[in-house]
């Protein structure tokens, strides 16, 4: 089951589930952990949120790239799941539309009610973005805004922003026309209109109207702008899955989105041994035994693997069936959105095994890794990095000048730095870290953990010895040793060789400013 605290600092769409596995709440943030934690805090909570966290029993969650792309990719899995405690935004009151009225004459506004006799485009996640589209649609095509016709033309003619068919200044089809254009730019289909701009501002400024032609290029770059697609928006007329895999030397990881008509309509996990070609046996046994899409993206070069692969899928589908390794576009990034979820629940393995292996208490999400450099009795430097849900948190990195130590002694420097590091968390009340490594042997691990009970405290701590690679733990004088290219010492050599090259910067800097003096 997947804690609260297992999840990463990143902005995606979380989904609570009942006891019997039924979505019962979908919802989007900005950070994932800080979110999701909101609800099973002591803060005070309304009682629909009480209800709601009592017959939460599981959770899962997709990770995005934006806040934005979280907001789309809610909208269309609740539209897909219905859930239960979705109230708002199935009711349709969440997102706004662009709507152009089917009149003789139709009229641009903005709504948030699906009525007929109107066209809409959209949803819009925010009010600004909205309003920039519609004003630029009112700015280019000129189209009344007005409920109901007048019977004289209103300010909008007088500034050049409507064509007034109000008053007859424009036709039945030139309106049409109008009208034609301003959906095909609503569509994202922008490239007739920007073809046409070009060449009015290229008579305007050899006409030597170079205010008009400033501003044609300013819609123009408005247009660039607001052409940018939201890769979780795509939309197709046929059902895909994207299928990724991500390994290390001995685990492999499939994460697989389902896509329903352009909408992403799930997520799968899957684990297993990593050996090679495991990639093309987890296709072919999947969908012998689950529903084949038309177009299967994935993020390997199945090469001459394809074809067969291919025609093997096709017996289970009534249509042909293809795979698509994508290098660019909205494909390629559907795929590294996948990848960016395979990594974290690759990672996650890793972070429990290191829980088994290392005897911790929970798994480590935060580590906290430490290293002094000097040269000689000079220069004596401490630093500190930080890895969040084994990604390196760098703006949690700190540099330490050791003070109370004035000639070579990596202990009482340690042990210096490191009670002031939890020191400082303490009194400000702020949260320790699940594990705390050393880079040293016994001898640095003994002198970081009088520091740790000097204060009180009683957090996770080991050290890695450089020599043999060889993992010390406390109350032990025997070192713990695993395989050194199994996926935990790969990782956690990669912890210490970050905190390494860190104070060694940190030290070569001193020396520098110590130089310039």
């Amino acid at each position: 089951m997947i804690t609260v605290s297992s999840l990463p600092q990143q902005p995606g769409v979380y989904l609570f589930k009942d006891k019997e596995g039924k979505i019962i709440y979908i919802g989007k943030a900005k950070s994932l952990k800080s979110r999701v934690g909101s609800y099973f805090n002591a803060s005070e909570k309304n009682a629909k949120t009480q209800v709601l966290v009592s017959h939460i029993a599981d959770m899962d969650f997709i990770v995005v790239d934006s806040e934005v792309e979280a907001l789309l990719l809610e909208n269309r899995l609740i539209k897909q799941h219905k859930p239960k405690y979705n109230i708002d935004l199935k009711d349709g009151k969440t997102y706004a539309y662009i709507g152009l009225s089917l009149e003789e004459f139709p009229r641009i506004f903005s709504t948030r009610s699906v009525e007929r006799g109107v066209k809409l485009f959209g949803p819009y996640t925010d009010g600004y973005s909205r309003k920039r589209v519609l004003d630029l649609a009112v700015r280019l095509f000129k189209l009344r805004v007005c409920r109901t016709m007048p019977k004289r033309a209103c300010l909008n003619y007088h500034i050049g922003l409507c064509t007034a068919p109000c008053i007859g200044a424009v036709n039945k089809e030139g309106y049409a026309q109008q009208v034609r254009e301003a959906i095909l730019f609503l569509k994202g289909d922008t490239k007739e209109v920007v073809g046409r701009l070009n060449e009015e501002m290229k008579e305007a400024s050899q006409g030597m109207r170079y205010e008009a032609a400033l501003e044609i290029k300013r819609n123009i770059e408005a247009i660039d702008h607001l052409d940018e697609k939201q890769k979780v928006d795509l939309l197709k007329q046929f059902d895909q899955d994207v299928v990724v895999m991500r390994h290390d030397d001995s685990l492999a990881v499939v994460v697989l989105f389902s896509i329903s008509r352009g909408v992403i309509s799930g997520k799968k996990e899957f684990r297993f041994d990593y050996v090679p070609d495991v990639f093309v046996s987890f296709l072919t046994l999947y969908y012998s035994q689950n529903y084949v899409p038309q177009e299967i993206i994935v993020n390997e070069d199945l090469g001459e693997q394809r074809e067969v692969v291919e025609a093997y899928l096709a017996r289970f589908s009534t249509r042909v069936v293809r795979l698509t390794f994508p290098l660019r576009g909205e494909k390629h990034d559907l795929v590294l959105l996948a990848e960016k979820n395979a990594l974290l629940a690759l990672e996650s393995v890793v972070l429990k095994t290191m829980q088994e292996k290392l005897y911790l208490p929970s798994i480590p999400y935060v580590i906290e890794c430490f290293d002094i450099s000097n040269l000689g009795d000079q220069f004596i430097v401490g630093g500190m990095t930080q890895w969040l849900c084994g990604m390196p948190n760098t703006k949690e990195y700190r540099r330490f000048e050791v003070r109370s130590v004035s000639r070579q002694d990596d202990f009482a420097s340690m042990k210096e730095v490191v009670l002031r590091r939890y020191l400082r968390l303490r009194d400000e009340g702020l949260k320790m870290p699940d594990l705390i490594i050393i880079d040293g042997g016994l001898g640095q691990l003994g002198a970081a953990l009088e520091a740790l009970q000097s204060v009180g405290l009683h957090i996770p701590i080991i050290g890695l010895a450089k020599q043999e690679e060889e993992i010390y733990i406390p109350g032990s004088s025997e070192a713990l040793r695993f395989d050194a290219a199994s996926p935990m010492m790969l990782f956690i050599r990669q912890v210490r060789d970050s905190v390494h090259r860190f104070v060694l910067s940190y030290n070569r800097k001193k020396r520098e400013m110590e130089f310039v003096k």
